[in-house]
């Protein structure tokens, strides 16, 4: 499955635009964890525990829109994008959305 952050694809035109398709992750930080990224707080520098469960997040997210796209018989999401908000004091929300589209080979 093609994922684009365009609008267009080289070399393709949209035979069908779909609908949206999404992938929803919620993770919660655990405890080892806050209490690295409050140490890592007061000498500043990256909390690499974060940033990779949020790497993950993204990813598990993505394969869930993609999912979402196959089940709607597409062959390509476009527009993708990222969102993200917190929920409560210790969750993560992350949504990867976009537009499920067909599409037809164009020759030039």
């Amino acid at each position: 499955m093609l994922v684009s952050t365009t609008e267009r694809v080289a070399n393709a035109e949209i035979a069908e635009t779909l609908g949206t398709a999404f992938g929803v992750v919620v993770r919660a930080r655990g405890i080892g964890g806050d209490i690295m990224a409050s140490l890592k707080g007061l000498v500043g520098g990256e909390v690499k525990q974060y940033t990779q469960m949020i790497e993950d997040a993204r990813r598990q997210a993505m394969d869930r829109m993609i999912q979402n796209a196959h089940a709607m018989g597409g062959d390509a999401v476009i527009m993708m994008r990222f969102d993200s908000g917190d929920i409560g004091q210790n969750m993560s929300e992350i949504v990867a959305y976009g537009t499920v589209v067909r599409l037809r080979p164009v020759n030039y």
